[in-house]
C-alpha cells in the first residue's frame, strides 16, 4: 500500500467528490455546469503550493497534463464530449499519477482504463442480441443489409421498443429500413424517442472516467499489466 501525504489524500478525495458530483449531474440531466470544472480546477491549482516540494510538484502536474491536448482533441473528433475532456484535466491537475497500490501509472492510465470500461456494454448488446436471436426473434426484420453490417450492429447497438437516453442507428431509405454506422459527434447527436429502433445505448462517458479512475487509485493501469505479462 502506497504511504500517502495528507494532501495526496485530499486530492484523491477531492478528485473522487468532482466525479461523483459530475456523474450525478450527467445522468440525471445529461449535462454538466462548467462550474464544476472551474471550482474544481482552482482548487487543484491552489493545493501545489503545499505539496512540500513545488518544483517537483509542478513537474508532475505538468507531466500528467500532457493528457490535455489529447482529450482536446479526441472531444473536438466527438468521440466523447467537452464534459469528459474537462474532467480529464481537472484530475491529471487534481491528482496526477494517484494511486493506492504503489504501482507505475501514466498520465494516460484514468483514459486508457475507461476506453476498456467502455467495451462492457459492447459485451451487454452482444450478449441481448444473441439471446433474442438464440430466442428465434427477427431483431433485424425490416432491414436489408449485409451480414458484416448487422453484425456490427448487434456489438454497437439493439432493437429498443422504446428507447430512452439511446441514440439512433438506423434511418429510412424510401420504405426500406438501413443501419446507419457512421460516428455520432457526441455533442451534437441527439437522443432517439422513436418507438421499435436500433440504438446505440446514451451512457455518458464521465462513467467510463470516474470508472477508470477508480481503477487507477485500487490497481492501477489495466492495459500495461495486460502487456507486461506478455513481456
Amino acid at each position: 500500500m502506497f504511504d500517502l501525504t495528507f494532501i495526496d489524500q485530499i486530492r484523491i478525495v477531492l478528485a473522487l467528490a468532482m466525479l461523483g458530483v459530475a456523474c450525478a449531474s450527467d445522468i440525471k440531466k445529461r449535462e454538466i455546469h462548467d462550474i464544476i470544472w472551474v471550482v474544481f480546477g482552482a482548487t487543484a491549482a491552489c493545493l501545489i503550493p503545499f505539496s512540500g516540494n513545488l518544483e517537483k510538484e509542478l513537474y508532475t502536474v505538468g507531466i500528467s497534463l500532457i493528457i490535455a491536448p489529447i482529450a482536446i482533441i479526441v472531444w473536438r473528433v466527438g468521440l466523447f464530449g467537452g464534459a469528459d475532456a474537462f474532467a480529464l484535466i481537472v484530475i491529471a491537475a487534481m491528482a496526477p499519477h494517484a494511486t493506492l497500490f504503489g504501482g507505475v501509472v501514466s498520465p494516460f492510465t484514468v483514459l486508457t482504463n475507461a476506453v476498456l470500461l467502455s467495451i462492457i456494454p459492447m459485451l451487454v448488446n452482444v450478449s441481448r442480441n444473441l439471446l433474442l436471436l438464440a430466442a428465434k426473434k427477427d431483431i433485424f426484420e425490416g432491414f436489408d443489409e449485409t451480414i458484416s453490417r448487422k453484425i456490427l450492429a448487434i456489438i454497437i447497438g439493439y432493437r429498443a421498443a422504446n428507447p430512452k437516453f439511446g441514440f439512433s442507428i438506423e434511418h429510412k431509405l424510401g420504405e426500406q429500413r438501413k443501419l446507419d454506422l457512421s460516428l455520432h459527434h457526441a455533442e451534437n447527436a441527439a437522443f432517439c424517442n422513436e418507438k421499435d429502433t436500433w440504438v446505440t445505448p446514451g451512457i455518458p462517458y464521465l462513467i467510463f472516467i470516474a470508472g477508470g479512475f477508480v481503477l487507477q487509485l485500487i490497481y492501477g493501469d489495466i492495459m500495461f499489466r495486460v502487456f507486461s505479462v506478455f513481456t
